[in-house]
């Protein structure tokens, strides 16, 4: 089981900056990814972005320019650096991690996937 701690939320004004982090604790492998996505009222949570333990990354393209996805491995830590905030930025933002279970050749065999509990990032016009 792996456990999730996301803090960072809050309201901001457009134009404006905040930063998101999730810790994760118990069982982590070795090959592993992060993420956030979020879910706005009315509609489907939605990829924001992921890193994976070699820290490539992945984002959407509504996002790209303005935010970024760190990690902080020797905490088990994923950060999300939101600049230039829109009021369309306005959701629930959600922590996502995933084990992947491997063969001793690195092939993947079985995913675990966990989420965090949510913030809310609300961005005022």
């Amino acid at each position: 089981q792996v456990q999730l701690v996301e803090s960072g939320g809050g309201l901001v004004q457009t134009g404006g900056s905040l930063r998101l982090s999730c810790a994760a604790s118990g069982s982590i492998f070795s090959t592993n990814l992060m993420g956030w996505y979020r879910q706005a009222p009315g509609k489907q949570r939605e990829l924001v972005a992921l890193i994976r333990d070699g820290d490539s990354t992945n984002y959407a393209d509504s996002v790209k320019g303005r935010f970024t996805i760190s990690r902080d491995n020797a905490k088990n830590t994923v950060y999300l650096q939101m600049n230039s905030l829109k009021p369309e930025d306005t959701a629930v933002y959600y922590c996502n991690f995933r084990n992947f279970r491997t063969s001793p050749t690195g092939l993947k065999l079985d995913t675990l996937t966990y989420w965090g509990q949510g913030t809310q990032v609300t961005v005022s016009s």
